[in-house]
């Protein structure tokens, strides 16, 4: 299993539609060391319960913030008591190393957070 610090030592490099695709076994292998998100639908999804809408708009702007300074930007979802977060590379319409990366710097902010 791969260590989540090797993701936050790095930073999201800029895409485009030559960005390599990860492949199944890399995948898997990445979300072992990232337990809070799950794969649907090739993307990565990340689902957490708040506890009202503020709450739930404050998490989206915290990681909007880490989003602007890694410069890949999640789907968001907000509503009452819920966040959900969807992660992947848009050019490719798959999920690269920019993916894990982001995810792991936004567990390691929500961690601080809470």
């Amino acid at each position: 299993m791969l260590n989540i610090s090797q993701f936050l030592s790095k930073k999201c490099v800029p895409c485009s539609n030559k960005t390599p695709k990860l492949e199944q076994e890399q995948i898997n292998a990445y979300l072992d060391s990232l337990p809070n998100w799950q794969l649907k639908e090739n993307k990565l999804v990340r689902e957490i319960k708040l506890k009202d809408f503020q709450e739930s708009l404050s998490q989206a702007n915290l990681i909007g913030q880490i989003a602007e300074s890694e410069n890949h930007h999640p789907d968001l979802h907000i509503a009452w008591g819920l966040l959900e977060i969807k992660i992947y590379t848009h050019s490719i319409n798959a999920l690269s190393e920019n993916d894990f990366i982001l995810a792991a710097k936004i567990d390691k902010a929500l961690s601080r957070n809470n």
